[in-house]
């Protein structure tokens, strides 16, 4: 079976669907979504209805906790406690009860998904090397994960030792496990504007990177998707 594995979506429609139409393009027949539905951007109501008629396995990232919640948003800097209370007037109540009963990990056909750590998912740490993927390994399941929330793809794999590094294909090993973050859909920080998923190749034992251009009316350009090459 082919995953087309996404996340951190940010409420930006054109990139969601634009990574949909590659996934579908790309054979997958399954989808999965690492969270942060929700964020940053101005359509968090249509990417909420569109996650939600895909039927697929999301987890809950912390931008979908925010809004879900009626916590006082005291800690926030101004600006973020605006841009949560505009999104939250967004959502009608059953949608983020939707995002609010959300899990923070699931396990899909032999893999995980999660938004951030796996060790403390609640406390939405961060992954960004070795040390920290160590910790996460250290409360893995299984043998392949995949997460998001740093907006950065890069694949750790840990044999006797964890390792890190940017990546666009490659293949899993036996007796390794991997904790692979797909970079993001809405709002990627890696240097590169498009948008980010991970195609899962359970068949054959393939991860690959993939980058999506797309229009501000949500229609891909005529290009093809480029594999991001490092």
């Amino acid at each position: 079976m082919k995953y087309g594995i996404f996340g951190c979506i940010h409420a930006n429609l054109p990139a969601l669907q634009g990574v949909l139409r590659d996934a579908e393009g790309q054979g997958c027949t399954h989808l999965a979504c690492l969270g942060d539905i929700v964020g940053y951007g101005f359509q968090p109501k249509e990417c909420v209805d569109l996650v939600r008629s895909l039927n697929i396995p999301c987890v809950k990232g912390n931008h979908d906790e925010y809004v879900s919640s009626d916590e006082p948003l005291d800690g926030f800097n101004p600006d973020a406690a605006e841009r949560v209370r505009w999104t939250r007037a967004q959502l009608r109540e059953e949608d983020r009860e939707w995002l609010r009963n959300l899990k923070l990990v699931e396990q899909v056909d032999g893999f995980t998904i999660t938004h951030a750590t796996m060790e403390q998912p609640a406390k939405w740490g961060y992954v960004f090397d070795k040390l920290a993927a160590a910790a996460s390994f250290q409360a893995q399941r299984t043998s392949l994960c995949f997460f998001a929330h740093t907006h950065v793809p890069v694949a750790f794999m840990r044999d006797t030792m964890v390792r890190g590094g940017t990546f666009a294909k490659f293949k899993i090993e036996p007796r390794k496990e991997y904790f692979v973050n797909v970079g993001s859909v809405g709002q990627p920080r890696d240097g590169n504007p498009k948008a980010a998923y991970v195609v899962y190749d359970s068949d054959e034992g393939t991860i690959e990177l993939r980058r999506v251009a797309f229009s501000s009316n949500g229609t891909p350009p005529a290009a093809p998707a480029e594999i991001l090459v490092r």
